[in-house]
């Protein structure tokens, strides 16, 4: 049997970066690069195998619904690299929903079930292959994801970390896209029982929706209450507040306030931006929620909040997806480990 130095450097070997949100999953596997190379990374970079399937989010979906999916993804990578687990040196599984110790705990155990002795297994939050796909692997500076759920999630290069919001939607997470959609089904029907003031939201999600007044959202959100199916409806909020829709407009204001305080809540606690306030630090931007719009773009007054707290903070919009960051985080890992271990 080989050394774990050997495992390391075999030239077939493969590496695992899953991306596990809400909405989907995704499995990329990549090629272990040689080793002495393994700081210098090839644009773009190869990727062998990539698969996608749905939700991974135990809180949301359940148990076992969670593992089925990680391990469909997973398997269905590999295949579609031409390898099968014997090859994977390290995989990293950043899921959404892993909060405690014991939620990693139980993935691990899952993972250990399916793969050989020798992989590097990490277990972590989806923030991590967030910010790794930002920073190409390296854990330094704040990840902000606002997709269905929202989270903002730091770390410090003496491996402190500290995170805000991404409780879920029960627990306050209203800059999420389950947190706008709701509260503009909220005004709907505040508007349409006179409880609040009338806005352009009732007809567009109605339409969207196909339904025949605002009495029918009630049926319809408990029908199917998936954080995701609610947050599908965001794109119709920014759509009426472009128009002008003063509720909107307050609805998406509200969320970017929230997603800025969660942000510097983040760089306060690990005091990344230094005793003044000044330093410099990477704030990767990642989810649907703050891609561009029109006219009303949440990431840019997201970014410019933070801006005018921290001005030497360096946003940052990943050019590769959330699953390859989990990759290079494992491989990043794996270098370590092993060039502590006394490989050169």
């Amino acid at each position: 049997m080989g050394s774990e130095s050997d495992e390391c450097c075999r030239g077939d070997g493969v590496i695992l970066g899953v991306d596990g949100g809400t909405t989907s999953t995704i499995c990329v596997c990549l090629p272990l690069l040689p080793f002495s190379d393994h700081r210098r990374l090839p644009d773009p970079l190869p990727v062998l195998g990539r698969s996608a399937a749905g939700c991974s989010n135990h809180n949301s979906v359940g148990e076992n619904a969670a593992r089925v999916t990680l391990e469909q993804v997973i398997a269905e990578a590999l295949s579609r690299a031409g390898k099968d687990r014997s090859a994977v040196l390290a995989v990293c599984l950043g899921v959404s929903g892993v909060n405690h110790p014991s939620d990693q705990e139980r993935i691990l155990n899952w993972m250990r079930g399916i793969f050989p002795h020798h992989v590097k297994i990490y277990v972590r939050n989806d923030a991590v292959a967030a910010l790794a796909s930002g920073t190409m692997g390296k854990l330094h500076g704040c990840v902000l994801i606002a997709g269905t759920g929202c989270i903002a999630y730091g770390f410090t290069e003496d491996g402190r970390e500290a995170r805000a919001a991404g409780a879920g939607p029960v627990l306050g997470d209203w800059g999420s896209g389950y947190g706008i959609a709701s509260r503009a089904l909220t005004a709907v029907m505040k508007a349409h029982d006179g409880r609040g003031p009338k806005t352009t939201l009732t007809n567009c999600i109605l339409e969207s929706l196909g339904l025949p007044s605002p009495d029918e959202i009630i049926g319809w959100t408990y029908a199917d209450s998936s954080w995701a199916r609610i947050a599908a409806l965001v794109p119709i909020v920014v759509s009426c507040a472009e128009a002008g829709d003063e509720v909107a407009e307050e609805i998406l204001n509200n969320a970017v306030h929230e997603l800025a305080l969660s942000v510097k809540a983040v760089v306060k606690r690990l005091h990344l931006a230094g005793k003044d306030g000044t330093d410099s630090f990477p704030v990767v931007m990642v989810g649907g929620v703050l891609e561009a719009n029109k006219t009303w773009d949440i990431g840019n007054k997201v970014t410019d909040s933070i801006l005018k707290a921290y001005p030497g903070a360096c946003p940052i919009r990943p050019k590769v997806e959330p699953a390859i960051g989990a990759a290079l985080f494992a491989w990043d890992s794996m270098m370590k480990e092993t060039e502590a271990n006394g490989h050169r």
